[in-house]
This record gives structure tokens, sequence and C-alpha cells, in this order.
């Protein structure tokens, strides 16, 4: 039985070191990850650590990171903290609705509401 595969179990261990939870502050499925500006990549970062650095070139929210890695959210949760506390990505809460409707649009429907 030697060299097979241990399985998919002790791989996600060995990805977090063990950890189940993401250092820092908590963030849900739909923040925001960002590639925090353009910084040097370390030379030590693993596959998965790359490709989440890759895909958030643009802004995509935590759970699109999970299903594009194919891995569990709490792992990729810890993946997403450790890249955080490398200073290597930004991850955003999203703002309310409220707060994302600009306000050139308020003013527009505040006229149109004047004109009735």
């Amino acid at each position: 039985m030697t060299g097979e595969d241990p399985g998919p179990l002790i791989r996600l261990y060995g990805l977090t070191g063990g950890r189940a939870r993401p250092q820092g502050e908590s963030f849900d499925l739909v923040a925001i990850v960002v590639t925090a500006g353009d910084p040097a990549e370390p030379a030590d970062l693993i596959p998965e650590h790359r490709a989440v650095l890759a895909l958030c070139r643009r802004p995509t929210p935590v759970a699109d990171v999970a299903a594009h890695l194919r891995l569990p959210l709490n792992i990729t949760r810890v993946i997403l903290g450790d890249l955080r506390r490398d200073g290597l990505v930004r991850i955003e809460r999203p703002r309310p609705m409220a707060q994302a409707i600009d306000e050139r649009i308020y003013r527009e429907v505040l006229d149109g509401l004047r004109s009735l």
C-alpha cells in the first residue's frame, strides 16, 4: 500500500496546517476578494495561493473562489486569510444595496417625481 494517495482529508489538513478558521477579521460568502495592487509573488506560494492571486485580479466573491479552487469553504477561507495576512489580497465586505446605488440615480428619480 505504499505510494497510494493518502486521500483528500490529509491534503486539506496540509493546505491549512491543521487550521479550520482564518486568522484575523471574519468574512462571509459574498465578501469580495481582490489581489492587492501588483505585489511581487513570494516564491514559496502553494499552487492554491497562486490560483487565488490569478483569479482575484478582478474582484471575486469568496464563494466563487471556493468553487474555482474546488475546495470546501472553510479551507478556502483559511487560504484567503493567509493571503490577506501577507498583504497579497484585500477582502472587502459588500456594500449594502442602499449604498451601491449611485447618487446620480437618486437625483434623477427625485427630479422625475418633482416633474409629476
